[in-house]
């Protein structure tokens, strides 16, 4: 998990030292109309989607929120509705590990958890772009935009049912949020977007007479070939080349649950040094080779990275653990058993389960690891479908996600920024 969220917040630190981040603000300033509402559903929904797809974990905020402001949008309306937008995606994020760790906790095939929660989670998609556009301006702003809302929440819907269901859960936010970025943008070009003068973009004088030294349309090459590649890496199946199945010392098969019908738990580590990861860490070679980085400079970058990351890598960890000594112990089943006392009453709690398990570890990953299993064990002690009540774990959790102190506490540090510009990002990262 944490290879993924390494190596992508190292290719930030790569776009951030070569000037690229500064590029692609002044590709945004130049190129998309001069309407907050609309730079929020480009930025906010589809380029944060495509973070969340690659990174998760709060990257997504703390990028787009910052990037936002650095475009003059004030930093709690920028907080406020990247957090909200940071939903939809969550499910799929960081190349499908929700979807893994819930197949691995649950013993469920993920391919089957993918599927129920692509049908699931493009209704939220759909109506995200008219959700959030309705609180920032109103009524009156869906009804001025609801054609540009309807691209971008229908494509990415769309894109995300057919990826999880036939194409491959890893890469249904990368191709979601890759199909909703490029059709609102070719749609934007083609649509006359009625003028707002209430709307208009606020970046001062200053800001727009800045140039970036560099030409802006190389604002985009991080994140073009980080996709790229992640997208080739994952369709001829390179992770699992060279793929090794290690049996767990002391823990394999060692362990029987009595309300597991006594069989015994498998506890294997599934080791690919061809990862996920490692199509990022490629990405992030090729782009500092693109920009002219001097080695001296990438591996400054991955030492920032590391620095900022040590205590999230070290929660993620206990996180899962506490997940897998509950799941090994017993504890899930007799929780599980408990829920089950619900009876017909145990399909309303089933998506606020995952609601909680989100809201308190800020992770959709560590949700389905902590209650994923709840739901499994609840679910056949009532003659239910084992994958639909996994699967509404994770799409139920999506919601905590915007609320989750984790997540808020990510883009709070990026409120720090008023009025800079998006080279103070790095100060995000430590602070989260």
């Amino acid at each position: 998990v944490m290879w993924i969220v390494s190596n992508s917040l190292t290719l930030f630190n790569i776009a951030m030292k070569s000037g690229r981040f500064d590029a692609f603000r002044c590709w945004i300033i130049d190129h998309l109309p001069n309407d907050r509402r609309v730079v929020l559903v480009v930025v906010g929904f589809c380029l944060g989607c495509l973070l969340e797809g690659v990174a998760g974990f709060g990257a997504p905020v703390a990028i787009t929120s910052a990037l936002l402001i650095a475009i003059g949008f004030p930093a709690l309306d920028a907080l406020v509705y990247t957090l909200i937008f940071n939903t939809a995606p969550v499910a799929f994020g960081a190349l499908g590990v929700p979807v893994t760790t819930l197949g691995a906790v649950t013993h469920l095939d993920p391919h089957s958890l993918a599927s129920m929660i692509g049908r699931e989670l493009p209704f939220l998609a759909l109506l995200l772009p008219f959700y959030v556009v309705g609180i920032y301006g109103g009524l009156r702003s869906i009804k001025a935009l609801w054609p540009v809302l309807l691209v971008a929440g229908g494509s990415f819907g769309f894109a995300q049912f057919l990826t999880s269901n036939y194409l491959g859960y890893e890469l249904t936010d990368v191709v979601s949020s890759l199909s909703s970025l490029i059709i609102t943008l070719l749609f934007l070009k083609v649509w006359k977007l009625p003028h707002d003068p209430e709307y208009a973009l606020s970046v001062s004088a200053e800001l727009r007479a800045t140039k970036s030294p560099v030409p802006p349309w190389e604002g985009w090459v991080p994140w073009l070939v980080l996709s790229a590649i992640v997208i080739a890496w994952t369709t001829f199946k390179v992770p699992v080349i060279n793929q090794m199945l290690v049996n767990w010392p002391g823990l394999h098969n060692a362990i029987s649950v009595t309300a597991y019908n006594g069989k015994p738990y498998a506890a294997v580590w599934t080791f690919q040094p061809l990862a996920s990861g490692t199509a990022i860490l490629l990405a992030n070679v090729v782009v500092a080779l693109w920009v002219g980085l001097s080695f001296k400079e990438f591996f400054g970058c991955m030492a920032e990275t590391l620095k900022n990351i040590r205590v999230a890598v070290l929660t993620v960890a206990l996180i899962v653990a506490l997940a897998y000594v509950m799941n090994y112990s017993g504890m899930t089943y007799t929780l599980g058993m408990a829920v089950a006392s619900a009876g017909f009453f145990f399909p309303l709690l089933s998506a606020f389960l995952g609601w909680i398990a989100v809201f308190l570890s800020g992770s959709d990953t560590s949700g389905n690891a902590l209650f994923g299993n709840l739901q499994v064990v609840a679910a056949r002690q009532l003659g239910l479908s084992p994958v639909l009540f996994a699967a509404t774990n994770s799409s139920g959790g999506v919601m905590g996600k915007m609320i989750s102190p984790q997540n808020i506490s990510t883009g709070v540090a990026t409120t720090e920024l008023k009025g800079q510009e998006g080279r103070v990002l790095a100060r995000t990262f430590k602070h989260s």
